[in-house]
Formats: C-alpha cells, structure tokens, sequence
C-alpha cells in the first residue's frame, strides 16, 4: 500500500525554515542558479527560494531570459489550445472565494442536460476546439458521479464534418480510486485538482464547510487518481490565498511526492489568480494580493524548477499578461473560455452562474491570430493521448529534448486543419506568414515531416499527427 497521508507530501515547517534561511540573491549566486536551469534537470528547494528573492531589474530580467529559453528548448514555439466546459455549478462545499460557494443563494444554480452538453459541445466544435476541459462544481445532480460519465460520453459523441472534441481533460471533485479507474475507462485525457492553497491554517480559514473541507482527502487525490491509472495528472494553487512563495515550494513538494510514488510527476501545473467573483467576499480583497511582476516571477520559476511539465494559463488574465507569460513558460492557454453552464449558448453574455470574471473576453480567433502574429503556433494536437505518449512515456521523450519532434510538426497539422476549416480571412493571413516564419527554422528533417503532413491536411484529410 502507497504512503499517501497528507503529511508525507506537504512538510510546511520545512518550507518555512527554507524560506526563513534563505540566501540573500547575491548577482553571481544568482546566475549559477541560472546556468544549473539551463541544464533542463530541475532545481531544488533552495534554488527555488532564492530565485523568489529576487527583486534586482537587471537579475529578473535574466530570470526571464531564462525562462524563455529553457521553454523554447523543450518545447518550441507551440501553445496548446483548450476550452472549459462547464456542465453544472451545484456545489456543497462553502469556498469562501468561489461563486459556487453552497449558501450564495443569489447564484443560478444549473446542472445541464444531456442535450445541452450537446449543443455547448457543438459550439464549440464549430469555433474550432479540438481539446475541451469538463469542469464540474463539487456536487452532482441525482445520478451522482455517473453524471460526469454520461457527459463525457456525450462530448465525446457530437461529430460534425469538419471535426469533433478529440480529447476531454477532467476537473471535478476529488473521487474514490475505483471512481477514477471509471473515469480513465472513459478515456479521458488529463485528471486536474487544485489544492487551491497548501498551506492548512489558510486552507481552514477559507472552505468552511462542505467535504472540501477535508484538506486531506484533496491532497491525497491525485495518488488515487494515479493508482486508478490516471497517468496524467495537473495540479494547482489559487495564487492569493497565501504567500506564493509557500505555495510554489509546496507545489515542488508535491511534484517531488508523485515522482517517488510513481515514477512521474504530475502533467501539468495550473497557475491562476484569484479574481472577482459574485457572491465571494475574499475575491475582492484577496489575502495575499500577488502583483503583476511577482505572477511572472511565479510562471518563470516553475518553467526552471520543472522544465517538462505544462504551464496552463487560464482567461483569468488579461491578453496583455496571457503575452507576457507566453514567453516566460506558459505553455497551454484556455481560449474563448465561458465560466458559466450553457454560457457558450448564450452570446457570451456573462451573469451571475459564473465561477469568476475573465480578464479575456476575445474569441478563439482573435486569440488564434494574437498568438500567431507574435510568433507562436496554435496547437489543438491530442496525439500524445491517443498513441499513449503520456505519463513516463511522455516524460522519457521530454528528458532528451525529443518530444519537440512530434510537438512543432503535430501542432502545425493543427494548426493548418483550423487555418482551412475555421479561420477568419485576418486569421489565415496571419496564420499562414507564422508557419512560414516557424518552417524558415526548423531542421531540415522536421520540416519535411510538418510540410508532409500538413499537404495531407490541405489535401482535406483531418486529425493528422504521428
């Protein structure tokens, strides 16, 4: 049996004796640090608290640098592309900074049916998605957690003639272990939970009833997850609640746990902040406020400290940090996103069954076209998942450098099926002078490989990949 109480992944007394001895960000110091990032094996406890010390422009400025090249060395110019799917706002849980927190009594409460799962898939289909998130509040309708499976099925279902979602990623409440073998038999993608806040004082100040309560029972869920034979896992922290300095040595505790649990750690990292949301008095004056500057130092750190683990930044932010962050580690974004049952329905309108308010209300294709013009390539590929390059076989393609092989070629295919199929006029110019630029680049192998595949998609075959 697997060690997995909560006080044999998250030690907070020796985050506080790190933070508290930390070394002062001496320039030379500093570097070396740096220059160990650069070698792509990960920093420890210790490097991580003296990168969060640094406040010197010209050394945070190298922070960034740094950042930037160890993404573009594992992963190229790619940014993958989801969208959340919200199916119900019922929760039991009193999370004082969430919408869907039980006694907002003024919140319109949806579970949505089958057939509404249905048409808000199909939305989104007809925008161009290909990766879809299932998000659910911590309560279910009558029929329990099959529910979620009966979603699944029927995202799963909804085909049209230029595409359909091809992977569904997972965000619900934390679930027994034969629960998330149930939900890996529905071939799922990614299974992701948010401790929200590792630090327990905080964690009980802030959910005040519910089973979310249960700090253990959240923290131990990603090993369940695991031992169900989930093998793709994301984690996350609502930055605000605490000190994000805690909170990322807590996260690299974490990560640390399921490496030696199973060989892996986990997929991808989450990194919102806490924004405004109706009915939620801590979303309005967050705890620990993080700045803007300090949010980079954040998403630049966990790009070094776990150089092959996905960084997703969400609609929370604004497009003008979504850029900034782009190059400084984020690689998977959220696009077009509604936090709202059906709100993919309803013109975009925003009301009151929102979990929070987004900073970026652009559609797909203008965020499409924003990426594309600063370089980056748009990538809807789930090939990884359906050829089985997740979990350790992900990671032993990552380690060497040569996952970008089948990242930068699979996500131009991607990217061309959404040039053909969906684009805007503005979006496929734009489009079009991007892959120019990104094939100029490329080695010659590789390229012959992207050309290959996307002639068979211009061709006006689909879902093209290796």
């Amino acid at each position: 049996m697997l060690d997995t109480t909560s006080s044999t992944i998250i030690d907070s007394d020796r985050i506080h004796e790190v933070l508290a001895h930390r070394a002062a960000p001496d320039a030379a110091h500093v570097r070396e640090v740096y220059d160990k990032a650069l070698a792509l094996k990960g920093l420890d406890e210790n490097d991580v608290a003296l990168l969060a010390s640094v406040t010197d422009p010209e050394l945070l400025e190298e922070l960034f640098h740094t950042a930037r090249q160890a993404k573009e060395e594992i992963y190229g110019r790619r940014l993958v592309l989801f969208a959340p799917l919200y199916v119900s706002n019922l929760c039991g849980n009193e999370c004082s900074y969430c919408a869907f927190r039980v006694s907002n009594k003024a919140l319109k409460r949806r579970a949505l049916r089958q057939e509404e799962v249905a048409r808000e898939t199909r939305i989104l289909i007809e925008q161009g998605h290909k990766r879809v998130l299932l998000v659910a509040g911590e309560a279910y309708p009558q029929e329990g957690f099959s529910y979620i499976l009966k979603c699944i099925e029927t995202i799963y279902g909804v085909k049209d003639e230029k595409g359909e979602v091809r992977r569904i990623n997972v965000n619900v409440a934390p679930l027994t272990v034969e629960e998330f073998k149930e939900l890996k038999a529905a071939k799922i993608g990614t299974y992701q939970l948010f401790q929200e806040t590792y630090h327990r004082p905080t964690y009980e100040q802030v959910h005040l009833a519910g089973k979310k309560r249960d700090y253990d029972w959240r923290v131990t869920a990603v090993d369940r997850a695991m031992q169900g034979g989930i093998d793709d896992v994301g984690v996350g922290v609502l930055f605000g609640l605490y000190d994000w300095r805690f909170e990322v040595l807590a996260l690299m505790q974490h990560i640390a746990h399921l490496e030696a649990q199973f060989g892996v750690g986990c997929h991808t990292i989450s990194v919102p902040r806490i924004e405004p949301a109706f009915g939620a008095p801590v979303s309005e004056r967050p705890p620990y406020p993080v700045s803007d500057t300090d949010f980079k130092k954040v998403v630049a750190i966990l790009r070094l400290a776990v150089p092959y683990t996905g960084i997703i930044m969400s609609t929370r932010e604004t497009p003008e940090m979504r850029r900034e962050t782009f190059a400084l580690g984020v690689s998977q974004i959220s696009a077009g996103s509604r936090t709202n049952p059906g709100g993919y329905n309803e013109d975009g309108e925003q009301f009151d069954g929102s979990q929070f308010s987004l900073g970026d209300h652009r559609s797909l294709d203008e965020v499409i076209r924003d990426i594309a013009e600063l370089g980056y390539i748009p990538s809807f590929c789930t090939g990884c998942y359906r050829l089985g390059r997740t979990g350790e076989d992900f990671m032993d393609l990552a380690k060497p450098g040569l996952i970008k092989n089948f990242c930068e070629v699979n996500a131009l295919s991607t990217f061309v099926e959404y040039l053909v199929n969906y684009a805007s006029p503005r979006t496929k110019k734009a489009g079009e002078r991007c892959i120019a630029q990104i094939l100029d680049a490329m080695p010659s192998a590789r390229r012959k490989r992207a050309e290959s595949l996307m002639d068979r998609v211009r061709a006006g075959e689909k879902d093209v990949y290796v």
